[in-house]
């Protein structure tokens, strides 16, 4: 991975570059289908404040991103219970195993009440969780107290990350 945390070239304007919530790279208008070029771009992408960039050595440019940069397609089980670890796997080739350094969240769309969850990909940039993989999340959950509540989650290298409280499921 190119170190782009270690770069600050001038900021030159936003592209007309966006990453739709599925996923898909867009360059004006049109969908990149080379996948090779998505793992490219991908590789330089950063989130500064909240703002995407695209940085390289001598240039930082803008693009748009509708929710989360990459999209975790699928994802591996290994051990069971507290000990369990997830090992998420990302449309573009990035792996995240799920713990400390890669918490998993879940935001809830405040209009139609919808869970969006996400795991944290690498320096502040995060993977939309696809629904069939938050499916076979929700089947691994498992109840925990949390500051006196009910909580319902998914254990990670030793980690309970919380997807909803207990009395919220009915």
């Amino acid at each position: 991975m190119p170190p782009v945390h270690k770069w600050n070239p001038p900021f030159l304007g936003d592209i007309d570059m966006r990453i739709a919530r599925d996923g898909t790279w867009y360059y004006l208008g049109s969908p990149i289908k080379r996948p090779a070029m998505v793992k490219l771009f991908s590789s330089i992408l950063r989130k500064d404040g909240d703002d995407y960039v695209l940085v390289t050595p001598v240039e930082k440019v803008g693009i748009t991103v509708e929710d989360a940069p990459f999209v975790a397609t699928d994802f591996e089980i290994s051990g069971e219970g507290e000990a369990q670890v997830l090992t998420f796997h990302t449309h573009v080739g990035d792996e995240a195993v799920a713990g400390p350094d890669h918490p998993i969240r879940v935001a809830i769309d405040p209009e139609s009440g919808e869970p969006s969850p996400y795991v944290l990909v690498r320096a502040n940039l995060e993977a939309l969780i696809d629904r069939k993989s938050f499916y076979r999340l929700v089947e691994l959950g498992a109840e925990r107290e949390i500051d006196g509540e009910g909580w319902f989650g998914v254990w990670s290298s030793g980690e309970f990350f919380p997807i909803a409280p207990t009395d919220a499921l009915g």
